[in-house]
């Protein structure tokens, strides 16, 4: 083999491997977008208002849902924000992930119907920089997915307000919260 094809096998080489490279960034750049228009949240933004309070600013996915990732007992999930919801409802895959240990069974009425889930308490929950302590929720056996409902047994200590396509959380007077916290 000359000279001269060996430096063309070794340039088509590298161009394919660019092309390679580009068509991989490209991919990762798509799913980044998708995921980022699916959970718009995945750091919430923490403000301060001239009170000191800090206030979290969760933006509206392209559904309409307000969905973001925080904590529950140190573990990071997903959390879609449900008014609806009693208690922070968390699937049975998560729970295990958590080693949550099963409390007392109870019956609940969901959009699906009736189930068994079973109490437990949780250790804390954290959402951009608001943060509870011995928190209410129940494991859902039955929820498929990895998304935890964040019901109001955290969302009734926290002051709402929506404008546009922007939900404002701020903590209740009489709640303190960790300023150290970080995400």
């Amino acid at each position: 083999m000359s000279s001269v094809e060996s430096g063309n096998k070794i340039s088509k080489t590298i161009v394919t491997l660019a092309w390679i490279g580009f068509l991989m960034m490209l991919a990762f750049g798509f799913d980044r977008y998708f995921e980022k228009q699916s959970n718009p949240n995945d750091r919430p933004d923490v403000r301060y208002a001239s009170d000191g309070s800090a206030e979290v600013l969760l933006m509206q996915n392209r559904q309409g849902h307000y969905i973001a990732d925080g904590k529950l007992n140190d573990l990071w999930v997903t959390f879609v924000l449900d008014t609806g919801a009693t208690n922070i409802s968390i699937p049975g895959r998560v729970a295990e992930k958590m080693n949550l240990t099963q409390g007392r069974p109870e019956r609940t009425r969901t959009a699906n119907g009736d189930i068994v889930v079973y109490r437990v308490l949780l250790d804390s929950v954290k959402l951009g920089a608001i943060e509870l302590k011995n928190v209410a929720a129940h494991v859902n056996p039955h929820m498929d997915g990895e998304a935890v409902l964040l019901g109001m047994s955290f969302l009734k200590h926290v002051e709402m307000v929506q404008k546009n396509k922007q939900l404002t959380l701020r903590l209740k007077s009489g709640y303190e919260i960790d300023p150290n916290t970080r995400y």
